[in-house]
C-alpha cells in the first residue's frame, strides 16, 4: 500500500515580513497565524483561498535568498485568477496558453515568483 503524502507548508524567502504579508492578504491568502516565537523567529503563515497548502513567511523561516522561490498552483480559472490578481493592483500579464493548461503569472514583492496553472484535467481530480 502506498502511503498519501500530503504538501502542507512551503516556507518563501521575504525581506520585510509585514509588507508580504500584507500583499499576500491583498490577493486573497488567509493569516492562520503570526507569532513571535522568539527573538530572531518570527512565524506567519498564510493559506491560498480553497488550499490545503500554505505558505510560511517570517524570520527565521529559511535561509534561501527572496526572489528565489518559485511555487505554481492550480486554480480552476485562469481568467477568474488572472482578474482577482489584476483588482489587487498586482502586475500581471494575459493568460498564457499552453497544451498542459493556462497560466497566469505574477511576482511578490520581493521577486519570488507565481504561477497559476488552470488544467481541463487531473488524474486525481
Amino acid at each position: 500500500m502506498t502511503a498519501t503524502w500530503k504538501i502542507e507548508l512551503i516556507p518563501v524567502p521575504v525581506t520585510d515580513v509585514d509588507r508580504a504579508k500584507a500583499f499576500y492578504e491583498k490577493i486573497g491568502f488567509t493569516a492562520d497565524h503570526d507569532h513571535r516565537v522568539s527573538e530572531g523567529l518570527r512565524f506567519v503563515q498564510l493559506t491560498p483561498p480553497g488550499s490545503a497548502c500554505s505558505i510560511a513567511i517570517g524570520e527565521g523561516i529559511t535561509e534561501k535568498t527572496p526572489g528565489t522561490q518559485e511555487i505554481q498552483v492550480v486554480v480552476a480559472d485562469a481568467d477568474a485568477a488572472r482578474e482577482q490578481v489584476l483588482a489587487a493592483g498586482v502586475e500581471t500579464g494575459d493568460v498564457d496558453e499552453q497544451p498542459w493548461g493556462r497560466f497566469v503569472y505574477f511576482r511578490d514583492p520581493d521577486g519570488n515568483s507565481w504561477s497559476l496553472q488552470a488544467i481541463a484535467y487531473r488524474p486525481e481530480g
